[in-house]
């Protein structure tokens, strides 16, 4: 097991004590789960660089832009980065997260639960999905049967619905499972 990084995790702590204010208010909205339900963490190190916020569980990173940004910062060279690992870039202005923190807020959402998935690119706003070449990996891996007929869940326990795994592996192959033919 490999043990914590102190020289990133020293700089993601220095980071997250010098947020801009408008990073520390959108941070408000977005910890302990307020947003939907969905959990964030704050200046999390992807590689050599650092997010704003990313939600791991949906592999979105939320970056949070100021005039700084405008001046080729080198964010094309970390958005494709990220992107090329399997990390959705979302990317904001300070002004808006000011301005119009509820657009903000449901934008993020609206990527989450993928009702946007294309990328855009404009004046107010860049979305740029995680690559095509990571997608479709991901969905060969979801479309393979499970190795087992019953795996068990994440944390070892036989679970409390046993027929739920077997269930899932039968219909991603076409073939009713006892539950849909009404057996179970």
């Amino acid at each position: 097991m490999r043990g914590a990084n102190e020289r990133q995790t020293e700089r993601a702590r220095r980071l997250r004590q010098s947020d801009n204010d408008a990073e520390a208010l959108l941070w408000s909205e977005l910890r302990d789960r307020r947003l939907n339900g969905f959990k964030f963490v704050r200046q999390v190190p992807i590689g050599r660089y650092f997010a704003d916020f990313a939600c791991r569980d949906e592999r979105l990173v939320v970056e949070v832009d100021g005039s700084q940004h405008q001046i080729g910062s080198g964010d094309a060279r970390r958005d494709k980065f990220m992107v090329t690992n399997g990390w959705s870039v979302l990317r904001f202005w300070n002004t808006d997260i000011f301005n119009d923190r509820a657009a903000v807020l449901e934008t993020i959402v609206a990527v989450l639960e993928k009702r946007l998935v294309r990328e855009v690119r404009n004046a107010d706003l860049t979305f740029i999905p995680r690559g095509e070449e990571e997608m479709s990996q991901a969905s060969k891996l979801a479309s393979r049967p499970a190795p087992h007929p019953n795996p068990l869940p994440a944390g070892g326990e036989r679970g409390r619905d046993p027929m739920g795994a077997l269930a899932g592996a039968i219909e991603r192959n076409g073939v009713p499972s006892p539950r849909a033919r009404g057996e179970g």
